[in-house]
């Protein structure tokens, strides 16, 4: 039953992908060489602008990350806000159940999440 749901989502998926392909078919078929040039310079203006502030707000990022881990507390401007989080704790599982096989009362303090589920493509 799964399985065929999984094809029709598939399917709902490449109808979305063909849709999208020619919409942009109509799109591109109204701009003229003219206009598309126009668009090619807009591009490249822009680039450069972008790739400049896109630097700056890497540098700022990691200088902000340094700083707030250095602190150890969450930090909030007007806009935007650093928040610092203790790192996770986490053990070797596998070798917890050997342990606790010799040690069953280890186990107690053994959690397990709820499962969940991802949807990807199938690699070939």
């Amino acid at each position: 039953m799964v399985t065929k749901l999984l094809d029709k989502l598939a399917e709902f998926t490449a109808q979305r992908d063909l849709i999208m392909l020619e919409k942009q078919e109509m799109i591109n078929s109204v701009y003229t060489p003219e206009i598309k040039q126009q668009v090619a310079d807009i591009e490249i203006e822009f680039a450069g602008k972008a790739e400049t502030v896109n630097e700056k707000i890497a540098d700022l990022t990691a200088m902000i990350k340094t700083q707030v881990l250095e602190g150890g507390a969450t930090v909030k401007g007007q806009f935007l806000q650093a928040v610092w989080s203790k790192g996770r704790s986490k053990c070797d599982t596998k070798g917890l159940s050997g342990y606790g096989k010799v040690h069953p009362e280890i186990m107690s303090f053994y959690k397990q999440g709820k499962p969940s589920v991802s949807i990807r493509k199938v690699g070939k």
